[in-house]
């Protein structure tokens, strides 16, 4: 008698039907959205109400005249997972259109970090050495502390904070992403 083996198995995760060949990905979103009360809940609800995650949001008015504001959210999933929620985002009443900026071509996203370093002698100039090389700037400063704002890729403020770890990182306030496509078109 002939057995039979599967070779997709499925994990114990939150996502549904996951198998051991999907891969989670992360995508940078921008929705578009009427600036009135409650929306940001809406949009939030879905996340929450299904069991995604955001790793980071960013949300500010930005065509005053039509009152329309700009959401920008960073969340991983699989590739069913992350369309799914793209279709979910598509059909809420206040939204008027949900761009993927990691799969609609290039794209460029920014994230600011403001970043306490405690320290005196040789871990004060160190701190600072990394600034330097980080392009961060010093927006306040004692003779014990330092406040660094820097920007950036969040890839590079996740090196900039890991580095300050050993030098005195006291504390460290992040704006999240945020993103916008590459060329002449808009949203």
């Amino acid at each position: 008698m002939e057995s039979f083996v599967s070779t997709a198995t499925t994990t114990t995760t939150h996502y549904p039907a996951m198998t051991t060949a999907e891969s989670i990905e992360m995508r940078t979103l921008c929705v578009l959205v009427d600036n009135e009360p409650g929306v940001l809940a809406r949009v939030i609800g879905l996340f929450s109400g299904r069991g995604y995650n955001i790793d980071s949001l960013t949300v500010s008015e930005t065509e005053h005249e039509k009152h329309l504001s700009r959401i920008t959210i960073v969340t991983r999933g699989t590739a069913m997972v992350l369309e799914q929620i793209k279709n979910q985002l598509d059909r809420l009443v206040p939204v008027h259109r949900v761009v993927d900026l990691s799969s609609g071509g290039p794209a460029i996203a920014r994230e600011l970090a403001m970043v306490k370093v405690r320290g005196t002698g040789e871990h004060r100039m160190e701190a600072l050495r990394l600034a330097d090389a980080f392009r961060a700037r010093v927006i306040d400063a004692t003779t014990e502390h330092f406040v660094f704002e820097i920007t950036g890729a969040s890839e590079k403020i996740e090196s900039f904070i890991n580095l300050m770890l050993p030098v005195g990182l006291v504390e460290v306030s992040r704006t999240g992403v945020v993103a916008i496509a590459r060329g002449p078109e808009g949203m």
